[in-house]
């Protein structure tokens, strides 16, 4: 079984629509580390006009995680981070480190509404790299304008961000146009992460496995090991992809 490092996942227990309490984050935490998944960025979401997890509960709620998991025998690392909302006081809010990003590193995970036009996802990337963050576009196959103009997509990674698409849409679990459209993209190596945006045990698990299988032998192993295991250690380290 291949490695994988999971940087887009919603563990932490009782902080967001993702798991409800410590018992499901554990349950959650032993399927990742039978799917071969060594270590996660846990990354509740920080929205505006939201009860936000603040960075140190953050780090707090994840610290208690991690020690339950020990005491179960569970061996995956964990770390801080978030899923950010994008909006007009995301970088006010990062400057005044009230926003978690990756691992602690310059990179930061920022996602859009579905029906957000390009120009606004576009200016958005153009404003976090000038205040030196460096963005990663989650779940970049859920924004219909960048899914109709796949060219957005280069235009966007020529300006210095990075695009992760979740295991579950290149599997097939969300229909058949988005499998198609994140297949397309990881052929054509546009695509920098895959991640399971876990938010369950049961449908959004935390599975990445057959996804990397897939990738392996579709496109390529060298790729493969890029994508769920040396970008994201790249992340951790705070090192340049």
């Amino acid at each position: 079984m291949q490695t994988c490092i999971d940087i887009h996942c919603h563990v932490m227990p009782g902080v967001d629509d993702g798991s409800p309490d410590m018992e499901t984050s554990l349950k959650m935490l032993q399927i990742a580390e039978k799917d071969g998944i060594v270590a996660m960025i846990l990354t509740p979401h920080h929205k505006p006009m939201h009860h936000n997890v603040s960075p140190a509960h953050n780090a707090s709620y994840k610290d208690s995680l991690k020690s339950k998991a020990k005491d179960l025998g569970l061996k995956i690392k964990l770390y801080s981070g978030n899923e950010i909302y994008y909006s007009e006081k995301v970088l006010e809010e990062l400057e005044e480190g009230k926003i978690c990003t990756l691992a602690g590193s310059d990179y930061v995970l920022v996602e859009f509404h579905p029906t957000n036009p390009y120009k606004a996802i576009h200016n958005a990337v153009y404003q976090l790299l000038g205040a030196g963050y460096i963005p990663i576009i989650a779940h970049v196959e859920r924004y219909s304008d960048i899914v109709s103009h796949p060219s957005y997509i280069e235009e966007l990674i020529s300006m210095g961000c990075y695009i992760q698409v979740n295991a579950s849409s290149v599997m097939g679990k969300y229909g058949f146009g988005i499998a198609h459209f994140t297949k397309k993209i990881l052929k054509k190596r546009l695509v920098h992460f895959v991640a399971s945006d876990a938010h369950d045990t049961g449908r959004r698990a935390p599975h990445l496995q057959d996804c990397r299988n897939y990738v392996d032998k579709k496109i390529g192993a060298d790729y493969g090991q890029k994508i769920f295991c040396d970008n994201p250690l790249s992340v951790l380290k705070n090192e340049v992809i």
